[in-house]
């Protein structure tokens, strides 16, 4: 069935959203380049750059790295990208490369492995695995290296990302028939679950501001996280509380999976889907 893939920019101000671009096909899960006027977004295997100002699309050069998938992300200096592949050992596996282009570097031996996040001086990443039969939550340095688990007595965990201060992981986990937002410090410690409703709740993302968490919620008994889906974006406050739905669109996979806001914390950018 063809499908059109909207990719969209949401003002916290203004209160609305706007298409920045209509593409023919499936696109997934944008990222806000810290430093330029630019986007990145997936479609095909391939990562895509999208101009802010200029919307051309120009395909990012990432050498024998053909089969990406939509777990991808920038540092916060702009410099560094990372990516998600499985061309070289037919399962995720995390790269990186400097983002003008150069050599791809391996930096998780186990897989799969599925980028989501980074710390805000650029130090660790931090990703989800499956590991002995379940999806858990890891960190390790930005540059390779020892990998840490973070999560243990999950039925499945997904989509780490870091808020402002680098205290924090955020990730959605699944326990007891409940599909709820988590955070737990970097070290492991202080475990607290952040949402209490009957939704399936995905995909957390903290403003850079400090300020916010955004996140995708599906109808109750969703699961998994699948395509082509009636959802919801939700922003609740940093320290939790009750969220305020925020745009009500036909998407899911692909929506929301990694870091989307803008620098200052007042934009972030989404993709919405149209069946025609």
């Amino acid at each position: 069935m063809p499908v059109k893939s909207l990719l969209q920019i949401y003002d916290l101000k203004d209160g609305r959203s706007e298409v920045l671009r209509e593409l023919e096909g499936h696109y997934e899960a944008p990222n806000w380049h810290p430093t330029r006027d630019e986007l990145l977004i997936n479609g095909g295997g391939r990562l895509i750059r999208v101009g802010l100002d200029v919307p051309a699309l120009q395909v990012v050069t990432t050498g024998m790295a053909m089969r990406l998938n939509n777990d991808h992300g920038i540092s916060p200096d702009g410099e560094t990208l990372f990516l998600t592949d499985k061309t070289e050992t037919g399962k995720a596996c995390i790269y990186r490369m400097p983002y003008a282009g150069g050599d791809l570097k391996r930096l998780s031996e186990a897989v799969p492995s599925y980028w989501h996040g980074i710390a805000p001086d650029g130090a660790w990443i931090t990703y989800a695995g499956f590991r002995d039969g379940g999806c858990e939550i890891m960190v390790m340095p930005a540059d390779g290296g020892e990998e840490v688990i973070l999560t243990h007595g999950f039925d499945h965990c997904d989509g780490p990302d870091v808020s402002a201060d680098g205290v924090w992981i955020w990730f959605n986990a699944e326990r007891n028939g409940s599909s709820d937002l988590w955070r737990i410090q970097t070290d492991g410690r202080k475990l607290q679950r952040m949402t209490w409703d009957s939704e399936v709740n995905w995909f957390p993302h903290p403003s850079p501001d400090g300020q916010h968490v955004l996140y995708l919620a599906y109808p109750e008994g969703t699961r998994g996280h699948p395509a082509n889906q009636d959802v919801v974006l939700r922003l609740m406050p940093a320290e939790g509380g009750p969220p305020r739905d925020l745009v009500r669109l036909f998407g899911g996979q692909g929506t929301l999976n990694v870091p989307c806001w803008a620098p200052d914390g007042r934009r972030f950018a989404f993709m919405s889907y149209d069946l025609t």
